[in-house]
């Protein structure tokens, strides 16, 4: 296991390389638009994945760099527009992870009309686009990671079906530590939540929530008072290096992705680098806890 930070956690440094350079991580989750554009990364400016030899051409760029783009962060709809075209734009940027060294792509299971779309359409529709975003895609090699995000993608039973629908080694989780402890769970089922879908994580963001105890080992309504309780990697109830151990035991070797969304809640990015380095700091002792062995 290796740590990697998504590219909007660097946005308090100058550059997203001045970053990296500064933390010493060199693993970025680049966000891909749907226009396809990504940060330069050397400067705060966004580059245009046009074609194939555009990508390639980012690699490099990011190679002279130190930089390596573990994962793409992808986010379709798969509720809303032409469900060909969704499928399509999911298979591109397969194709372009492939070309970049990726081994996953990170999807969003959020949906705007989820509210209003039945338990079966939602996973029908979600299922029947990974399908296809699979099929027409070129590459064999690049994974999907369904991330635990929003409403319906923090139900362990959603996933679940979708998994089993689509029905292919390349479809995992992208295990969001936090997602589910917001959604409402208590603590404790949260790591029999993470515990059960170890076996299927491709991909990882870390957060944490630092609720009051009473709060803890209660059900809570969804997302209720994250703002107030979001907190840096090491204030948090969630235990990593519990967590990271789910995974060391399943054979998961891939990246742990900082998602800190506590640096919202400051104003200077001077205290935001703080709390990166902090977070740094804890990830790479939780993945060193979870990966001992003893003698």
């Amino acid at each position: 296991m290796y740590i990697a930070i998504r590219d909007a956690m660097l946005e308090p440094f100058d550059t997203p390389l001045a970053g990296c350079e500064h933390l010493k991580v060199k693993s970025v989750e680049i966000e891909l638009t749907r226009d396809f554009e990504v940060l330069a990364m050397d400067r705060n400016e966004k580059i245009v994945l046009k074609d194939h030899q555009a990508v390639a051409a980012y690699r490099a760029h990011l190679d002279k760099l130190g930089i390596h783009g573990c994962s793409f962060l992808t986010a379709c709809d798969f509720s809303v527009g032409n469900p060909a075209e969704n499928a399509a734009w999911i298979a591109r940027a397969l194709d372009y992870a492939e070309i970049m060294g990726m081994d996953n792509i990170r999807i969003d299971s959020f949906m705007s009309r989820e509210m209003e779309l039945d338990f079966g359409e939602r996973v029908a529709i979600f299922s029947e686009g990974l399908k296809a975003a699979l099929d027409s895609a070129e590459t064999r090699q690049v994974n999907m990671g369904i991330e635990n995000h929003g409403f319906q993608g923090n139900n362990l039973t959603f996933l679940l079906m979708v998994f089993k629908r689509v029905d292919s080694e390349l479809l995992g989780l992208t295990m969001d530590t936090g997602n589910f402890y917001w959604r409402g769970y208590p603590l404790s089922e949260v790591y029999g939540i993470l515990e059960l879908l170890a076996p299927y994580t491709k991909h990882t963001h870390l957060k944490n929530i630092n609720y009051p105890e009473d709060k803890r080992e209660i059900a809570r309504e969804g997302g209720w008072e994250y703002v107030t309780y979001v907190s840096p990697l090491d204030e948090g109830d969630i235990d990593h290096a519990r967590v990271l151990k789910l995974l060391h035991a399943v054979g998961y070797d891939g990246d742990i992705c900082i998602e800190d969304e506590s640096l919202m809640k400051l104003d200077n990015n001077e205290d935001k680098i703080k709390v990166l380095e902090r977070d740094v700091a804890h990830v790479q002792a939780c993945i060193n806890a979870a990966t001992y062995m003893g003698s």
